[in-house]
This record gives C-alpha cells, structure tokens and sequence, in this order.
C-alpha cells in the first residue's frame, strides 16, 4: 500500500522525500515498481468491477455481508473481510438517519382487536400473517404519507398506497391492492397498531367481509409491530435519506419504484436466508409441489 501511494504521488514529490516519510528505502520501491503483480493483487483487480456492479445493482444500499452473497451466487468464493477491503479501497460503502412524525392515532374510544401476534412474527405459508403500518416522508411541498402491507412469511410488501393525508382511505387503499393481488382465504390475520384508521369502522369491515381476524398492537409499543417498522427503516436507510426529495409525484414514483422493482424481486433479507421476498416465495412453492 504505501508503494502504491508512492507511485500515485511521485509527481508531486520526490521518491526520496515519500520513500522516508513513509519508512521504505528507495531500493524496495523500485524493486516492488518491475515486481509482477501477486495472484492475489490480479484476483482483488478482477473482482472489483464484479463488485462495484453489485453495489450499483443494490442502488449503493448493500454492505460487504449482502455482496458477498452475491458474489457467491455469481460463483466467487470470496470471504466478507476480503470484500470489505476491496469496497473500502473503492470507496464503497451503504449508508444511513434523521426527521421525526407521529402517524399513530391511538387516543380514540373506537373499538380495538386483542394482540393474536403477541410479537411471534412466524408464518408457515403466504397468506397467513400480514402486518401494516403508516410512515412518513418529508418533501419540500409538504409530508407525504405512505401506508403499506407486509406478508410475514416472505417479508413481501403485498399492498402500499401514498397519499397527503393520514385518513382511513390511505390504508384502505393499501389493503385493497393486497387483497386483489393475493386473494387471501378466510382465516388470514392481519396485524397493525392501534390507529384509528385500522380501528375505524369502514376498515373493520372491509376486514369482516373477508373473513380476516383483526390484531393490534399495544399502546405505544414499536416492538408489537417490528416487522412493519423495519420495512419503513430500510426504506428510507435504502433510498429516502439519501437526497433531498423535491415533489410529492417525485417521491411517489421513486418510493413505487423502490418497492416493486428493487425490494420484492431483488433486495436480500436477512430473516428468511438472504433472498428476496420473491426468490424465498418461489422457493416455497417449488418446495410444496415437489413435495405433492
């Protein structure tokens, strides 16, 4: 490394000069200068574009771990240190925090269902628990509201709808778009916090109609609803915070585009083995009719 740096700066000041500040002789520099570069040197120069493709295909979100699977999903049998060298010298990195609104309405003398989850976040199959919440994103022309439906057994988001307002219509709109992609048997538990929106009742009976079983979470307890409050952290780690966001239309776009084109077919998730919520979908259904 320090020869490398030699190199690269030897223009600027004499190779004596570098050569002492850095405690190497001259005779080893120019010696390393006509040396072949090692196998391992050729390896790391072969790497990085596969590497540097990998981070761009994660739209700069993932760290060492997650490219790591990658690569050995392209065949590299590569170590995670090795890959966190080779994305610190290329300056690659994943980044995140900041702005804070409450979303939850929870002080309502409506009607509120009993805990079923009690924060035992498993599913056997799709369709069996889904859990959904509101969030908010700041943009120059004011809050934008987005409220969205999450499959537990896959992590999958099934439903998300964004508005300029927190009504029952939001999360209403979300819920509509799960139920006609999915088409869910009667059974079907769907899990939220105390809001009034979930609580109100042309949403209670939207549940009813479909033969789904209503739980929420208790007052003020984030934990009671975790999954649905890491799919908004990695969202807005994944692609809010990373720049200003101008337009509503804009954020809208960006954040259907995130969901839909990058999180359901292609963003790892540590919960269910490092696949996609699509890719662990498939697998389950493969497995269920090899096993028929």
């Amino acid at each position: 490394m320090k020869f490398a740096y030699i190199r690269a700066e030897k223009a600027k000041h004499s190779v004596s000069r570098l050569c002492t500040a850095l405690g190497v002789s001259r005779s080893g520099f120019y010696a390393w200068c006509v040396r072949p570069p090692s196998r391992r040197a050729v390896d790391d120069s072969r790497l990085v574009p596969v590497i540097r493709a990998c981070h761009a295909r994660s739209r700069g979100t993932y760290g060492s771990p997650r490219i790591r699977k990658d690569l050995i999903d392209l065949s590299h049998r590569v170590s995670r240190k090795r890959v966190a060298r080779l994305m610190r010298s290329e300056g690659l990195l994943s980044r995140p925090p900041r702005r804070f609104k409450v979303t939850t309405e929870s002080r309502h003398s409506l009607p509120v269902a009993p805990n079923l989850v009690r924060r035992k976040f498993d599913a056997m199959a799709p369709n069996q628990l889904w859990v959904g919440d509101l969030t908010y994103i700041w943009t120059w022309q004011g809050w934008l509201f987005l409220s969205v439906m999450l499959d537990v057994f896959s992590r999958r988001a099934v439903g998300w709808a964004m508005a300029d307002h927190m009504r029952t219509e939001l999360p209403l709109e979300a819920l509509g778009m799960a139920l006609g992609i999915r088409q869910p048997e009667s059974g079907l538990v769907h899990h939220t916090d105390r809001g009034s929106q979930y609580a109100s009742e042309i949403y209670q009976a939207e549940l009813d109609a479909r033969g789904i079983r209503c739980s929420m979470s208790r007052v003020g307890d984030c934990w009671d609803n975790a999954v649905a409050e890491s799919f908004f952290a990695t969202l807005k780690k994944d692609l809010i915070y990373r720049r200003p966001w101008p337009t509503k239309r804009e954020t809208r776009d960006a954040v259907h585009d995130y969901i839909a084109a990058f999180y359901n077919p292609y963003r790892r998730h540590s919960s269910i083995g490092d696949v996609s919520p699509i890719d662990f979908e498939r697998q389950h259904y493969a497995a269920t009719n090899d096993a028929a």
